[in-house]
């Protein structure tokens, strides 16, 4: 039997999760893994055009940044991430991919991109997936 992965949502796909598990032979090992769903299209979406807004409107230490570098700017604030220096000067932060992040994940960094629009007047521009202004 391949390795079937899909979203448990209802009572149904719980059902269907406990009769896989049930037909498992366990002549050889298993690992069995659940896990927060990753980010929606809409929340990708959503991150970008966000990002587009503050890269365009707000100047960091002297710096216009790119959509990129702010990503990385907010990620490592939900991480609470570390910097430690670069082999050749500067400093590196440790970071995290936002590719498999979960839905809850990239809630937490839309809070923390809206807490810093509001501090510093960033206008956004877009509209998101629910119809109301990010």
């Amino acid at each position: 039997m391949a390795n079937p992965s899909f979203p448990i949502r209802t009572e149904q796909d719980k059902a269907r999760a406990i009769q896989i598990i049930q037909r498992i032979g366990l002549t050889e090992g298993k690992t069995w893994c659940i896990k927060d769903e990753v980010r929606s299209d809409a929340q990708n979406r959503r991150m970008w055009a966000m990002l587009r807004d503050i890269s365009r409107q707000k100047e960091w230490y002297g710096q216009m940044l790119s959509d990129e570098d702010w990503k990385h700017v907010f990620s490592a604030s939900v991480e609470q991430q570390r910097a430690v220096p670069g082999l050749e000067g500067g400093f590196v932060v440790l970071g995290v991919s936002t590719r498999k992040q979960s839905k809850k994940w990239f809630n937490d960094m839309f809070h923390v991109m809206e807490a810093f629009g509001a501090e510093y007047g960033i206008k956004f521009t877009t509209v998101d997936y629910w119809g109301v202004a990010a």
